[in-house]
């Protein structure tokens, strides 16, 4: 019996004496083969894979037929590949970390330096679904609720659906939905909004929505250094300026290094040249006249 396979006790039939006697005889009476190769032997009709789980309860089909074979293995492996890519696209004023209790939740905050949302720093949560990639696009919530006409004036929740209505895998990634976060402060969109009084405003008093703009940044820098509302020791934090912590962190972020190429070029470099100008002899110099 093929040992990756075993029978379903339903589904086998106990032979009787005599088809025992039958089957022996016609295996001593059949002639050899005249080849010795090996066969492996066919999967039976009723055969069960030993490591498909018995139980209904898992057995049960899922949408996500990797997710379902792979389990927490394939998932963290996907958050994983999601993060590096989030890392090497080096989006400019957002900042990711994930949580340390949980890969599926990621702490964030986006700096705005110019435009409407100037001198802005709103602070956010990713929520990523348990069946990623296969489910629905992850959520981002702000911290305290930015007055957009893209973001819920009472969750603080954006509009992430707007641009990933459905979530294909292999396709849309983390880092696509934190550039769209950080783009929609500097390009409004005020088609179905989820706060519908900025949306009016912009349109029609432009004067009063950037008011409301300030007083929204200004409400959540007041609120900067509080404490995180969910507990982890991975979410991002931020403290007042400690001349003692900060300043040697400051300088060394602010001392331009010297590039390698302008430092190799400085070095004054001795050697034989690869082609004598005006010539085709490779690794020649010139010939310098020696005094008499």
């Amino acid at each position: 019996m093929n040992p990756f396979w075993s029978m379903s006790t339903g589904s086998v039939r106990k032979r009787s004496d005599t088809e025992d006697k039958t089957l022996s005889g016609e295996l001593r009476t059949s002639p050899l083969r005249a080849s010795a190769k090996k066969q492996l032997p066919s999967i039976p009709k009723n055969a069960v894979p030993i490591t498909k789980p018995a139980s209904p309860a898992t057995s049960s089909q899922s949408t996500n037929g990797t997710h379902a074979s792979y389990g927490p293995f394939y998932l963290e492996y996907s958050l994983l590949a999601e993060f590096t890519l989030v890392v090497k696209q080096k989006l400019p004023g957002v900042y990711v970390q994930p949580s340390y209790r949980s890969a599926l939740m990621w702490f964030g905050v986006i700096f705005i330096r110019n435009g409407l949302y100037q001198d802005g720093v709103f602070k956010f949560t990713v929520y990523i679904p348990d069946n990623y990639p296969d489910g629905d696009c992850p959520r981002l919530v702000f911290d305290l609720p930015v007055f957009h006409p893209l973001v819920d004036p009472l969750s603080g929740e954006l509009d992430v659906k707007r641009a990933f209505a459905k979530w294909r895998r292999n396709h849309n990634h983390i880092w696509q939905v934190l550039m769209y976060a950080r783009r929609v402060f500097y390009k409004i969109d005020t088609t179905s909004p989820l706060n519908p009084e900025a949306a009016v405003l912009y349109e029609k008093d432009v004067q009063l929505f950037k008011s409301k703009v300030v007083d929204s940044v200004k409400l959540c820098s007041s609120h900067l250094f509080d404490q995180p509302k969910i507990e982890d020791p991975y979410a991002i934090i931020f403290s007042p300026w400690n001349p003692a912590i900060h300043d040697e962190a400051r300088e060394k972020m602010l001392t331009q290094k010297k590039p390698e190429d302008q430092h190799c070029k400085s070095m004054h470099v001795s050697g034989l040249s690869w082609v004598k100008p005006g010539s085709v002899q490779p690794f020649s110099k010139e010939e310098k006249t020696m005094p008499t």
